[in-house]
């Protein structure tokens, strides 16, 4: 509260917790907009800038492991998901950073935007109560991360055993808080049923599709064109980035990696591009499919808890230079590709 901006920066400190023990962005960005975009709007921040810091954060969840995404781009590109969890880190990270960057310097060159919190108010609470409270709300979705992640990059268990030990960590943690009931196991498993179902058969439709497309040549008939196209192999990167980008804007993430990895990925491989690399430079991409209209699922989910007062256009405003943030991310992570590589390498040498 003493920070210009501090809601703003621990928005961005908890969605990356939470993104690191959900692996969605359905429940950071709701838990986000129902928790912490109510205060910001009594304490006069930025409207714009308040949601979309919230929207961006929130959909840190899909690519900070461990991540549904990294799980089905990494069984369908037949790499390893704990090498892809691995590489995902710094990326998320990086946005991350990029984020509490540029909302230390808005607040900054315009305090109004988001101001402290008066003194009288927090003289009501102690150092020690927030260290006690950080302590409580931090320290179970450590352990749960430490359980589920540090299992894999251990080599202790495979990513299907560590979703079990984190769903047994949960299961631990919701005893332990209290919170457990039977109608609320049966709900969780009944929506992870109906989750799953949905999933499969999303897959099962676009192997169809793959399977089809491969058997009419139509995946040399694309490698042909691209490679037609005289742009080079950079070029060519950016194209299929760029295609991804504007994909995202219509079609579902899932959509988007079932039809264009198959297509794409083969085309990466004979560029020379590391596909671990290249699949991870996709997922960092897929950030934006979640905050660019008019399919961003992040600006209805917020526009779903949002307050009085909290427009559709305020959210479409607001996630606009955080999507230019996810572009100069990815492009970071091209000039420098150690940023995705160096971890995987470190962790999982021969």
């Amino acid at each position: 509260g003493r920070l210009l901006g501090g809601f703003l920066l621990a928005v961005i400190g908890s969605s990356v917790i939470l993104a690191a023990s959900t692996g969605i962005i359905g429940a950071s960005v709701t838990v986000m907009g129902m928790l912490a975009l109510p205060a910001m709007v009594r304490y006069g921040y930025q409207k714009e800038l308040a949601t979309g810091a919230i929207a961006a954060g929130g959909t840190l969840g899909i690519l900070i492991p461990p991540s549904i995404m990294l799980v089905i781009l990494g069984s369908y590109a037949q790499l390893s998901v704990g090498q892809l969890f691995a590489a995902a880190i710094f990326p998320g990270l990086l946005l991350a950073a990029l984020y509490t960057v540029f909302v230390a310097v808005v607040t900054l060159l315009n305090q109004e935007y988001g101001p402290r919190v008066s003194d009288e108010e927090l003289s009501e609470v102690s150092v020690r109560e927030i260290v006690v409270m950080i302590l409580k709300m931090t320290l179970p979705p450590l352990l749960l991360i430490i359980g589920v992640l540090g299992s894999i990059f251990t080599g202790w268990a495979t990513p299907t055993e560590a979703a079990a030990i984190g769903a047994m960590i949960t299961l631990v943690l919701v005893v332990l808080y209290g919170k457990f009931s039977w109608r609320m196991l049966q709900e969780a498993v009944s929506a992870t049923a109906r989750t799953s179902s949905m999933v499969l058969f999303v897959v099962v439709g676009a192997v169809g599709f793959t399977g089809v497309f491969i058997a009419i040549d139509g995946q040399n008939i694309v490698s042909t064109f691209l490679a037609g196209t005289g742009l080079g192999r950079w070029g060519l990167f950016v194209l299929m980035m760029v295609a991804v980008f504007v994909l995202g804007m219509f079609i579902d993430w899932l959509g988007i990696v079932l039809i264009c990895l198959p297509i794409f990925l083969p085309v990466a491989k004979e560029l020379g591009f590391e596909p671990l690399w290249f699949v991870t430079m996709i997922a960092v991409v897929l950030q934006t499919s979640f905050l660019t209209p008019p399919f961003g699922y992040a600006l209805f989910y917020l526009q779903g808890v949002a307050p009085n007062g909290i427009k559709l256009g305020h959210i479409y405003r607001g996630v606009v230079p955080f999507v230019i943030l996810i572009v100069l991310g990815t492009t970071l992570c091209a000039v420098f590709p150690g940023i995705i590589t160096w971890l995987p390498g470190v962790l999982f040498e021969k």
